[in-house]
């Protein structure tokens, strides 16, 4: 799918403010905006990053918490051509220093929290001015920073006479680093835009609809449902997210009528660990999609889910960063086919499963899931090897095992980097994390390997326990055993080690790092 050359974000948002100057546009617990007003803040950020000398396809990066502002940066850049870098707020400093210096920024919006992180790096950066520190949040700037409010009340409100084509760098998102380092995911306006067509697609959204976008707004997850809604003039919440509050979910839900929200499956676990009278206090009754999505579902959480929110359509999601959306499991397919992550979205020209000397594989043999999408990234900034190593002529591939089934569903294995082997079998974490999730105790688990002397890799699962249930020999034994007639004896877990829920190393969109737990227990085992 392509479309129109100059179709883009700031056109939709021109027209929605023009067609619907009043109606709500976007909002967050603290503030919101008309579709007229949320474009006339787009349009002045954009001139005035113009005027500071951040221009046409030129970087700038914003460091923040989730709040409605984002969608107005994002906004931004569709009017003046600017490159959006948001960084994730959990990064350490020279992590975020890497990522400026690496994306070439030559300016940074700072949320209040991060101002002193920042400070501490601010001398690497000599080529950007304190006129080019904007400071987001409330009160008086600190020093060497011009407050964000500040810098649109000086800049005209006026559409920018920049034509940015669909073509153009939209942002760059750097990857999660479940692998490595991250890499600058490059996304066009027409890669990205493409997406919100098909989301509109394949989920039929609604003018009555309200999206509640929870994952971190740097995360292209939110990035692929904002502008879904805005499409066809549905308002558009932020929530003010720092950490995780499971029933905070549930009261804004309630508060606020969301129809949709996409969450990771750790969201869905603490949410549904509430207990039942705390569930029974809201109204969740609005609810009437929800979407997995980032990391696959264990088949016991999705049926728990179904059951909690009873009104609303379950879907699952598999995409990446660089590929958009590539499958999804639709309502009717829930209990049919648990476990898969579905059929082909409408625009995903075709998946092929392939073997290491790529060739496709039939049906029920594991390959390597590529894919070819409207919403395709043109490359990875600054390195043209691994972007080169990602793909296959216009195909790509994230990495991650998969197979097909007779009917054309498609199962994720697991990440390829995640894969055990163990006596010389291949052992996929994801298909041990299922069985293992299934005991009553399991409130999360991630299952890696660990080396062994005599099998080269043993199988551990690393497993958070709900409360109530206590740590010992004993209940590491139970859980061994538990997986005994469920999946072949080389699968099974040989050790069990038990982590609290604020240990387990994840990504800031909830992933867990298997890389971190592997470096953790990466010791030599006789077991």
């Amino acid at each position: 799918m392509t479309v129109s050359k100059w179709m883009h974000v700031g056109t939709v948002l021109k027209m929605n403010a023009i067609n619907y100057p009043d109606k709500l546009g976007c909002q967050d617990k603290n503030r919101s905006f008309t579709f007229k007003e949320w474009n006339a803040r787009t349009c002045q950020l954009s001139n005035a990053l113009t005027t500071m000398g951040v221009g046409y396809q030129e970087r700038f990066a914003i460091l923040a918490h989730n709040r409605v502002e984002w969608l107005e940066i994002y906004g931004c850049c569709a009017k003046g051509g600017q490159v959006m870098v948001p960084i994730m707020f959990r990064l350490a400093p020279p992590e975020i220093e890497y990522i400026i210096h690496h994306s070439d920024s030559k300016a940074i919006i700072v949320e209040e929290p991060f101002v002193e992180i920042v400070n501490t790096i601010r001398d690497k950066f000599p080529a950007i001015p304190d006129e080019r520190f904007i400071y987001l949040g409330e009160g008086k700037a600190p020093q060497g920073y011009r407050h964000y409010e500040d810098v649109l009340a000086d800049a005209s409100a006026e559409e920018p006479d920049i034509m940015v084509d669909a073509a153009d760098m939209w942002t760059i998102m750097y990857t999660s680093g479940t692998t490595g380092k991250p890499k600058g995911v490059v996304k066009t306006h027409e890669s990205v835009f493409g997406q919100y067509y098909n989301n509109n697609i394949n989920h039929g959204v609604l003018p009555t609809d309200k999206v509640l976008l929870v994952m971190p707004m740097c995360h292209i997850n939110s990035v692929y449902y904002s502008y879904t809604y805005t499409l066809v003039t549905a308002p558009v919440m932020v929530y003010n997210m720092v950490s995780f509050d499971p029933e905070d979910m549930l009261r804004t839900i309630a508060q606020y009528k969301i129809t949709f929200t996409s969450l990771v499956p750790t969201h869905y676990i603490m949410m549904l660990a509430l207990p039942d009278e705390v569930k029974k206090k809201y109204d969740v009754s609005s609810i009437r999609q929800l979407l997995v999505s980032s990391a696959p579902a264990r088949k016991d959480l999705k049926v728990a889910i179904m059951d909690y929110f009873k009104n609303t359509e379950l879907w699952e999601a598999y995409g990446s960063t660089e590929s958009g959306l590539v499958t999804l499991l639709r309502p009717e397919d829930q209990f049919k086919k648990l476990g898969s992550i579905g059929k082909e979205i409408f625009g995903t020209d075709r998946i092929k499963i392939l073997d290491e000397e790529g060739n496709e594989v039939p049906p029920g043999e594991v390959g390597e899931l590529y894919s070819r999408t409207p919403s395709i990234f043109k490359e990875y900034w600054k390195d043209p090897e691994k972007t080169k190593e990602v793909f296959q002529g216009e195909w790509f591939s994230a990495g991650d095992m998969c197979r097909r089934d007779d009917d054309g569903y498609y199962y994720l294995v697991d990440r390829k980097a995640n894969m055990i082997i163990t006596g010389g079998e291949n052992v996929y974490p994801s298909e041990v994390e299922n069985v293992v999730g299934a005991h009553e105790a399991i409130k999360d688990v991630a299952v890696i390997g660990v080396p062994d002397k005599k099998w080269g890799e043993a199988v551990k699962a690393v497993v958070v326990l709900h409360d109530g249930f206590k740590e010992s020999d004993s209940m590491a034994q139970e859980i061994m055993d538990f997986c005994k007639g469920k999946i072949a004896g080389y699968k099974r877990p040989k050790s069990v080690d038990f982590i609290k829920d604020e240990d387990m190393p994840r990504t800031g969109t909830g992933k867990i790092l298997h890389r971190l737990l592997r470096e953790r227990y990466g010791k030599w085992s006789d077991q």
